[in-house]
């Protein structure tokens, strides 16, 4: 039974995430950064700079720009740094690291286009709070030049951006993941287990499923500042234990790392592959490199718009240029420690026997093997519970605002989805690790296809607005000028 759900699964995964698709946000990366002139090369230290900025004084909003980021790295920076790079690894090779990394250099054009779209159509409710995220930009962007095109992609996009967060990135993968990695520190060998759904799950895994989902519930029911304030205190703080558990690892075999760079090059263009089998070798690392590359940084998914447009700005480029160094610090900083410890110690070799939390795992313990393995398991599974769960949380909010685009307004079926996503992440633990992934896989394939399509629609009010940022108007009154034309007021 499962074997079929898993085989069908596998089939819809490889056509949504098939060469075309691939082939569609690398290019549209890449068509966004020339038509960007490298943005997020030029401005990156601009933007590094501008994180903190305050920007209590900026054009509607209801979060500083330093929330409004903290709430998007709080659903990007999750189980995919930690548990979905080891996967990436174990499918496709240390290859896929390199297609992770040109993703995420690329995605971060794309994470600015987004959130800069996503502020400029925002919309403010009559209770003062705000509405935001790729659908507005379909309907008001799209639509005004496309009219029969905008509405579709709009409410397509908002489907799928409920379906990724009650099925995909939201609950199944990021609960699943944290009871592995309870169960792999308090109970490894499964010694305390109970027989439910017809299978044995060790007790560990039903307690932590259960105090979980109060706690997600607790946060939820607070909405978006409860949710921005817990992100805001647990993300910075688990991000700089874990890089600098990361970075000890990697500075106590420094002299490995040349060697580990070598084959995720070799490895990325299947140099390695036996006759014949260098071009599959390289598809299938493109394939799963790219798809964990969305799933950790979530650049072209449209996700992180939705929290960029709550924040206070006086121009729509202004958080933009801070949104993308959430793909920054996500992949470019956070993934590669993982992927360069895990390629280094070799724990990702399919003969040695370890799957999702156990290949980092096992990773860190042998490139650390003076601190008891007790003491590396305990902080990497405090790591990766505290990001899973605020990944939770940001997917909660994500999906709600969907929800209420959906319904024009209407409240009860946002209370109504918060409780069936406290359910989803109840039951999430008693989902297979396998058909986890793969539906992750499909919801985010499917979810960036409508999105992607707006930003190359929209690719010359991009342009425009960034010019006319950078060029000095750097204050002007957001509002929905579909022209073509400056959209600045002095």
């Amino acid at each position: 039974m499962f074997q079929k759900i898993n085989d069908v699964l596998d089939a819809v995964d490889s056509f949504v995430w098939g060469v075309p698709l691939i082939v569609l946000i690398l290019a549209t990366g890449i068509f966004l950064t020339v038509r960007l002139r490298g943005v997020q090369f030029m401005q990156l230290k601009f933007a590094l700079s501008s994180i903190f900025r305050k920007s209590d004084s900026g054009e509607g909003g209801e979060l500083s720009s330093f929330k409004a980021l903290c709430t998007a790295l709080s659903a990007t920076i999750g189980t995919g740094n930690i548990v979905g790079v080891a996967t990436a690894i174990a499918l496709g090779g240390p290859g896929a690291v390199f297609w992770m990394w040109a993703a995420a250099l690329l995605g971060m054009a794309t994470k600015y286009a987004e959130c800069l779209l996503a502020v400029h159509f925002r919309e403010v409710k009559a209770d003062g709070h705000i509405l935001g995220g790729p659908f507005y930009t379909m309907e008001k962007g799209v639509g005004e030049k496309i009219k029969w095109l905008g509405r579709p992609l709009a409410i397509l996009f908002a489907v799928f951006g409920t379906m990724v967060g009650l099925f995909g990135i939201g609950t199944f993968s990021q609960v699943n993941s944290i009871s592995s990695a309870v169960q792999t520190f308090f109970d490894p060998a499964a010694a305390h287990a109970v027989q439910l759904f017809g299978r044995s799950y060790s007790w560990s895994v039903v307690i932590s499923s259960i105090i979980l989902a109060l706690l997600v519930a607790l946060v939820i029911i607070g909405g978006l500042r409860r949710i921005s304030s817990v992100a805001g205190i647990i993300v910075p703080a688990m991000a700089v234990i874990y890089v600098v558990l990361g970075l000890w690892a990697l500075l106590c075999n420094v002299s490995r790392v040349t060697d580990a760079l070598e084959q995720i090059v070799q490895g990325a263009f299947g140099f390695k592959a036996v006759a014949g089998g260098a071009v599959g070798a390289m598809i299938v690392a493109m394939q799963k490199g790219i798809a964990r590359g969305i799933f950790s940084n979530e650049a072209g998914l449209g996700s992180a718009p939705i929290a960029a447009s709550a924040a206070k700005v006086d121009h729509a480029v202004q958080q933009g240029i801070i949104s993308m160094t959430g793909t920054f610090f996500d992949t470019i900083v956070i993934c590669s420690i993982t992927a360069l410890t895990i390629v280094i110690s070799g724990a990702w070799r399919p003969e040695l026997g370890y799957s999702g939390f156990g290949i980092t795992n096992a990773a860190f313990q042998m490139l650390l093997p003076r601190v008891p393995g007790q003491v590396i398991s305990f902080f990497l599974m405090v790591c990766l519970v505290l990001f899973a769960f605020t990944t939770i949380l940001g997917w909660d909010y994500y999906s709600e605002r969907c929800i209420e685009y959906l319904s024009g307004g209407s409240m009860l079926p946002v209370k109504v989805y918060r409780w069936l996503y406290i359910v989803a992440v109840f039951i999430g633990p008693y989902m297979t690790i396998s058909a986890v992934w793969t539906i992750a896989d499909i919801v985010n394939g499917l979810m960036a296809i409508p999105n992607i399509i707006s930003l190359l629609v929209l690719n010359g009010l991009i342009v425009k607005l960034t010019d006319d940022f950078f060029k000095g108007k750097r204050i002007y009154t957001i509002g929905y000028d579909f022209s073509d034309k400056p959209v600045a007021a002095e």
